[in-house]
């Protein structure tokens, strides 16, 4: 963990990509409360008690609290850049789990939607969608968008099959010919500091991911199983002239690696039925 840098955050979990993320069905039928006193005059001291679950937005303002957010964004514009080149330069694309939104503000798209379950204050603009809402819920268009980029967010899912029920829907709303890319920690990679993260639930690994993809009906077009470092946190400050240099030289990336990035495409020609 000392040698790893600090600009490579901007490729993994703690790089603000990875919110948008729905309380597992298991976590929030076990009541875990966080209890907070407060006075009343009438009854003396009472406990107030939070909702049951991960309070997501204190979790990732303690997660980041290390690395400031301008380091993020120019960090991700590299790494936007990166991606939506591989994916084929598509017009319409969709983060579904936006987070602070580094990604989805700094992808070289004519149109940009995100979605997020946590309200991180994103501004709309032009050719930007924002919509705060778990992705099973959100209204999306089907069968629209060409490029569709998941950072960060499978593992965070309840299980296996929930990871199967959220592919299935992005495969809906992407157009015949779309594209996704699907980065996140490998496990086989990174099992040390894979439970580190207290909102991981689901191991995945290169191989699992490129298995789901295929079960939900896409053509897998490349595996990476070493991409981008495990980590925001390190030695150096986040530097987007280290990343571009980073993502140019892949022989780097078989030594820090410890992201995978899985694309895919939805077949053009649809089976019958």
């Amino acid at each position: 963990m000392a040698t790893r840098s600090r600009w490579t955050t901007a490729l993994t979990d703690d790089l603000g990509s990875e919110g948008g993320v729905a309380i597992p069905p298991r976590a929030a039928q076990i009541p875990r409360y966080s209890p907070r006193v407060t006075a009343q005059p009438e009854q003396g001291w009472a406990r107030e008690a939070q909702p049951p679950g991960i309070n997501y937005e204190r979790l990732y303002a303690c997660r980041f609290s290390e690395v400031g957010q301008q380091g993020r964004e120019a960090v991700w514009r590299e790494i936007a850049r990166y991606v939506h080149l591989r994916m084929g330069e598509p017009d319409r694309i969709l983060d579904p789990a936006a987070g602070r939104g580094e990604f989805i503000t700094a992808v070289p798209a004519a149109e940009r939607w995100g979605v997020d379950l946590v309200g991180h204050g994103v501004p709309e603009a032009d050719g930007l969608r924002m919509i705060i809402d778990d992705i099973m819920a959100a209204d999306l268009p089907a069968h629209y968008f060409d490029g569709v980029f998941v950072s960060n967010f499978l593992e965070h899912l309840s299980d296996q099959n929930a990871v199967a029920t959220v592919l299935g829907k992005l495969y809906n709303v992407l157009k015949p010919g779309g594209r996704i890319a699907v980065m996140g920690p490998n496990f086989r990679y990174c099992a040390r500091e894979y439970f580190d993260c207290a909102d991981h639930s689901v191991i995945l690994s290169h191989v699992a991911v490129t298995e789901h993809l295929y079960a939900a009906g896409f053509e897998i077009t490349s595996v990476s199983p070493r991409f981008l470092p495990y980590s925001f946190r390190g030695l150096l400050p986040p530097s987007p002239l280290l990343t571009r240099a980073y993502l140019r030289a892949p022989v780097l990336w078989r030594v820090l690696g410890k992201q995978f990035l899985v694309l895919a495409s939805k077949p053009s020609v649809q089976p019958p039925g």
